[in-house]
């Protein structure tokens, strides 16, 4: 397997998972909550949280897997740079709130560190060479 591949599987994979995430902090915000790190959660008007989080996980997702299915993938890469933003401040929210330090660096904190290395791989990727077959015949004779 080569790096390029392993890169798009694991782009694809941090893509989903935050979409998965929201979908289900939209369909069952309390449940989807209790693996967050921090207890008790809110409840009546409080819990609209629920549908902030939902949203801002199915926009990181999106965002990733659009760019990444377009082929932008330094794009991708870039918009993985800034998602790392996301766990950390989710980690500092754990920490801050009385969340255990194992779901504080053991989720959120490995999480973005590794969004942070799938984005400098993606970052470091040389984008493939196409060849314009219509131009290779001439520039082969003017060598010859």
């Amino acid at each position: 397997m080569t790096l390029r591949r392993l890169t798009t599987i694991l782009t694809v994979v941090l893509g989903l998972a935050p979409i998965t995430f929201g979908l289900n902090y939209l369909l069952d915000g309390q449940g989807a909550a209790s693996g967050f790190g921090i207890d008790p959660w809110p409840t009546g008007n409080a819990a609209g949280y629920f549908m902030v989080k939902a949203g801002r996980d199915l926009a990181l997702g999106l965002n990733i897997l659009v760019l990444l299915a377009l082929g932008h993938r330094r794009a991708t890469g870039i918009v993985m740079a800034i998602v790392t933003v996301a766990p950390i401040l989710d980690m500092i929210a754990v920490f801050t709130h009385g969340g255990s330090a194992a779901t504080a660096l053991g989720v959120h904190g490995l999480t973005a560190v590794v969004v942070a290395i799938v984005a400098g791989l993606l970052l470091r990727e040389r984008p493939l060479v196409e060849v314009d077959r219509a131009v290779l015949p001439k520039a082969e004779a003017r060598i010859n």
